[in-house]
């Protein structure tokens, strides 16, 4: 019969497809992984690795198996978690992922609170793209998300927080327009290409939602991959965007960098605190989601 640690190292070798990296990743010998995959492949009576001198493969059995250990893996992560939440589950490493749009414009600015409120809690920020984020929520890596609807949470728990939504930035020089809302941006970008951030930050479809089916979504030449850099393209000229309001009072945008209209006409993005439904710490969660909402 196969075993937990077998299991560890079989979903470390199908996620790097790499036998040394996966033996460094599991503080292992490469020989001491090789063995426990062969013992693993043969207890089973399947090949679920294709080696080569230059490569790595799963097999299609290997495929299924893997994903399967996985979700066994993180079973198993629950019940180790439930036992320590019901001795204390307000002591212990918290692994928190958050969209880079949200997590270092909220984070920073409540962490206080949370040490104050949480001071047995160790928590550690991972930075990602939504799909990321989910995918290490479902397979155990990550505790909870810090995400912003909308977007596919199928089978999650989600806590709502607050609304989030949108201001102009324009270039400083450019003659401030007339009114607000979308009446503003409709003058703006009659003077420039509006800029978003590139395919796979949310933002970039949130902000387009913000005003449905009233932005152009053709955004390949102009795309920047973070706001600060989508915040300098716009300094130099090169253009007009939307801000969340979120980065904007965190100070995001800067002393006169760019010119900030309000859009209070705006659909807002919705900010959500998701985790695995059932999870044993899931009162420590509640607890955080509270001090992440506005006070």
């Amino acid at each position: 019969m196969f075993t937990l640690r077998q299991l560890r190292f079989l979903v470390a070798v199908a996620d790097h497809l790499n036998f040394s990296r996966a033996a460094e990743l599991c503080f292992v010998t490469q020989p001491t992984l090789s063995a426990a995959i062969k013992e693993l492949e043969a207890s089973l009576g399947v090949t679920v690795f294709e080696r080569t001198k230059r490569s790595v493969l799963l097999t299609p059995v290997g495929e299924e198996i893997a994903a399967r250990a996985r979700r066994l893996l993180v079973d198993a992560e629950d019940i180790s978690e439930l036992a320590k939440a019901h001795r204390n589950p307000f002591e212990g490493e918290l692994r928190l992922g958050a969209i880079p749009t949200i997590g270092p414009y909220l984070i920073p600015h409540t962490l206080p609170a949370i040490r104050a409120a949480l001071p047995q809690i160790k928590l550690f920020l991972r930075e990602e793209m939504t799909e990321s984020l989910i995918a290490g929520l479902n397979d155990g890596r990550l505790d909870l998300i810090l995400i912003a609807l909308p977007f596919e949470t199928k089978g999650l728990h989600i806590a709502p927080l607050f609304e989030d939504g949108y201001q102009l930035a324009s270039p400083p020089d450019w003659p401030a327009p007339r009114g607000v809302g979308a009446q503003a941006l409709a003058q703006e970008e009659a003077k420039g290409q509006l800029m978003l951030l590139e395919k796979g930050h949310c933002l970039q479809r949130h902000a387009l939602a913000a005003y449905p089916g009233k932005l152009d979504d053709e955004l390949e030449d102009f795309a920047a991959t973070s706001l600060p850099t989508l915040i300098a393209m716009v300094s130099e000229g090169l253009g007009i965007t939307l801000l969340p309001d979120l980065a904007v009072k965190a100070g995001v945008a800067g002393q006169g960098a760019v010119r900030l209209t309000p859009l209070p006409d705006a659909c807002p993005r919705q900010v959500v605190l998701a985790w695995r439904p059932g999870s044993a710490r899931s009162q420590v969660f509640e607890k955080l989601a509270d001090l992440l909402r506005p006070q």
